[in-house]
């Protein structure tokens, strides 16, 4: 894919949030940082367009007009404004708490931006009524969100160009279904997090270290009603959950699920300063996303096994020591990080191969944020 012209919505995204259409000149290291892509980083994704054209909702007609009534009514249209509690002195941050904080930032607002950039591109490449409309409405909200993190960033010196991260990062393609897969479970394991944050934060607010949780309440139902988008598009076409494609769809759950547990562990003191303890988050996390994945998804993960945490923790440790391996250099450092990253590929496999739960899909195909 071409990244995003002048005429694009994603270019209407720069004017909508004060960003000047970037040449690409040295960027800051927080748009660096959001340009890399790794294992643990966001991407940008692009797909075929001309497939996402023939989709049908009719299947699940009534509960997709249901569905979009609900985006034209934008109810969080005038949740995402700054109040002078952004405006605190935040200088007395411990500096490894600032440090993940701003980590945490930064990818956050990469993955938003990027969901921005995708949906407005799928709303460009279409004639489809029914998927435009969607992912106007989903552009619009993930414009809206990364908007509100970089600004935030800003209150650090560190913003992100996101101008400049359009043309400058590397697009990954996907096909349709994995779209599909990989941005449902993105949406569904948003929600999960952001509201266990809030949630956390509720029963102890003096751990609240900056507003912006605040915001996460109103902000995670925005995630779970894009993830129900998702949802209904897959299921008013079966073919996408059917056959090979539940072999699919238990690598996505599980790639989202290592990642996330992975990337987290890697900044466990700022879990810990929100109160948390960075184990019992994300067994919880994930145990909700795998739960609420039962609306769409035939075939989940099996989280009351033992072993698929083991194998996880497994995964975090191998990426510490290719971290370890990679400061220490030479030949020696070069061959251990190759043998860890082989071990982190057969450790996969192992989760991959633990037995799945089959699911019987329920009739009702929308779920509520009851959570």
């Amino acid at each position: 894919m071409t990244p995003p012209t002048a005429t694009t919505p994603a270019s209407a995204f720069h004017a909508n949030y004060g960003l000047a259409d970037a040449t690409l000149v040295a960027p800051n290291q927080a748009t660096e940082i959001a340009r890399q892509d790794a294992a643990l980083t966001p991407r940008f994704y692009t797909t075929d367009f001309a497939e996402m054209d023939r989709l049908n909702v009719d299947r699940h007609r009534q509960l997709w007009d249901e569905l979009v009534a609900e985006f034209r009514r934008d109810p969080n249209k005038d949740h995402f404004k700054r109040t002078p509690e952004f405006d605190a002195d935040f200088s007395q941050m411990p500096p490894e708490l600032r440090e993940q904080f701003i980590e945490f930032l930064v990818s956050s607002v990469t993955a938003e931006f990027s969901g921005c950039i995708l949906y407005a591109e799928v709303k460009k490449r279409v004639t489809n009524p029914d998927v435009r409309e969607l992912f106007g409405f989903m552009s619009r909200d993930e414009g809206r969100h990364a908007g509100f993190i970089n600004n935030t960033l800003k209150d650090f010196n560190v913003a992100v160009d996101l101008s400049f991260l359009t043309k400058a990062k590397k697009y990954t393609y996907f096909k349709p279904k994995f779209i599909y897969y990989a941005t449902y479970l993105s949406e569904k394991i948003g929600y999960a997090r952001y509201i266990h944050i809030y949630r956390n934060f509720e029963r102890q607010p003096d751990k609240r270290f900056h507003p912006i949780f605040k915001w996460f309440e109103n902000w995670c139902n925005d995630e779970f009603r894009h993830g129900e988008a998702f949802a209904v598009l897959m299921r008013a076409n079966p073919e996408t959950l059917q056959g090979i494609n539940k072999y699919w769809i238990r690598f996505f759950l599980l790639a989202v699920f290592a990642t996330m547990y992975v990337r987290d562990h890697v900044r466990r003191p700022f879990f810990e300063a929100m109160g948390w303890d960075v184990d019992d988050f994300d067994r919880k996390v994930i145990a909700l996303t795998n739960l609420i994945s039962r609306q769409v998804f035939p075939v989940v993960v099996d989280v009351d096994n033992p072993k698929l945490w083991t194998l996880f923790e497994r995964l975090y440790q191998n990426t510490l020591a290719i971290e370890a391996a990679e400061k220490r250099g030479g030949i020696g450092g070069k061959l251990r990080a190759a043998r860890l990253r082989l071990d982190c590929g057969v450790t996969f496999l192992r989760c991959y191969f633990q037995k799945p739960v089959q699911n019987t899909l329920p009739a009702d195909v929308r779920m509520q944020p009851v959570w």
